[in-house]
């Protein structure tokens, strides 16, 4: 029997999603503009305030590689209650952490949950939300990311100038407790794919999963998404600052005009997902980002209305393929193994997002004057990843149906 939820449940359930969501992205972007007041607590240089931040990426990425033996053994809703829990106890003990060791082992365990938390997310989209609806149901979810830039991370670094840097992250802790009530009572009980899991090898569903070509294609996909934007995201900062592209009291201004653009277009995007398919959107998209990609990288000093519309459109495009590119991911999982496949993708972007950051740094040079040079390199294999990813996306085949029950 195919597991059926009226529109209010729906609804709630997406809300719910999004929540999760919502708290995972803000856990790993808060850190970043608190590295000031970090540093100087804990006396640690920009090294090592760097690994404080890419810990946790990488603790994601290998949770959700080891999270895709395990994942489709389980009842959804009991494995992301639990997983939500240990997550907000985590990022409770990093508000809580006396020393910068302390809060390195606590952003690794944060990130660990986070990283499962997202796939399963996705997961559960595809297991419930029909496959005509699928594409508006992954933009409302990732209205989250956009919600974090222009709502959470202000909000946090509000906290933290007034309450000290704990308060952020004790805020969050606070935003888990809700949440995930609202988990325990809005989500559905689904366990159809665990019958087929039951005797199964602990390694078994990952060798199903990347023994499927079309699997692997879409894998590849994802990961060529990623890296395509995170070849210039770190750097943009660094970038505009040193090339007097803007002032470092207008950073801010990127990240609320970018999210506030992402947030209002998300839905909408999703909605065009459906109506004229994921495959054509996201191929749509790919090519359309590779303009603002071109352009970020080669900005020079110009008015701020203009550079904010630029780099407004970059990250419009970075979240326009995002949408119908998660929402083709989901689709193209075998229903028995949507899980372990989501995980694996999971842990496919976070190691593609930790290669283009490196890449990125050593792609990167100053000449005499400071200024950053080479950064349009950036760009070039930012663009070829693209391509690659439209590549892929145009032999990736889709399933349409939900989980059954």
């Amino acid at each position: 029997m195919q597991t059926v939820l009226t529109p209010r449940r729906e609804f709630w359930l997406l809300l719910t999603l999004a929540g999760i969501q919502f708290t995972h992205v803000l856990d790993f972007m808060i850190i970043m503009p608190l590295g000031p007041q970090l540093r100087e607590l804990f006396a640690i240089n920009d090294a090592q305030f760097g690994f404080l931040v890419s810990a946790y990426t990488f603790a994601a990425g290998i949770s959700g590689l080891l999270a895709a033996s395990f994942v489709d053994r389980f009842e959804r809703k009991r494995l992301v209650v639990l997983l939500y829990a240990l997550f907000g106890l985590t990022t409770l003990a990093c508000a809580l952490a006396p020393s910068y060791a302390l809060l390195m082992v606590s952003r690794i365990a944060a990130g660990t949950f986070g990283g499962i938390l997202s796939a399963m997310t996705q997961t559960v989209i595809g297991d419930v939300i029909p496959f005509e609806r699928r594409g508006r149901a992954t933009g409302f979810v990732m209205t989250s990311f956009a919600m974090a830039t222009v709502v959470g991370v202000p909000s946090g670094l509000f906290l933290a100038n007034r309450g000290g840097w704990h308060s952020a992250f004790l805020a969050i802790a606070v935003m888990c407790l809700l949440v995930g009530a609202m988990a325990v009572v809005c989500m559905p009980k689904l366990d159809a794919h665990v019958a087929k899991a039951q005797g199964q090898k602990v390694l078994y569903a990952m060798r199903e999963v990347w023994g499927d070509a079309n699997h692997r294609r879409a894998l590849y996909m994802s990961g060529a998404m990623m890296f395509a934007g995170f070849t210039i995201i770190p750097y943009i900062t660094i970038y505009t600052q040193a090339n007097h592209v803007l002032a470092p009291d207008e950073i801010p201004y990127i990240y609320l005009c970018g999210g506030t653009v992402t947030l209002l277009s998300a839905r909408w995007i999703g909605r065009l997902s459906d109506r004229f398919g994921k495959r054509k959107m996201f191929q749509r998209m790919l090519l359309l980002a590779m303009v603002p990609m071109t352009i970020t990288t080669v900005m020079q000093p110009a008015p701020l209305p203009l550079v904010l519309m630029v780099f407004s459109g970059f990250f419009f495009c970075m979240n326009a393929r995002m949408i119908p590119g998660m929402a083709l991911l989901t689709s193209a999982a075998q229903p028995q193994w949507r899980g372990t496949f989501m995980s694996l993708n999971g842990a496919v972007q976070s190691v593609a997002i930790g290669m283009a950051s490196w890449l990125g740094g050593l792609l990167i040079q100053r000449d005499a004057t400071g200024l950053v040079t080479h950064f349009w390199l950036c760009a070039v294999f930012g663009i070829a990843a693209t391509l690659l990813a439209f590549a892929l996306s145009r032999h990736v085949e889709m399933h349409s149906a939900p989980q059954t029950a």
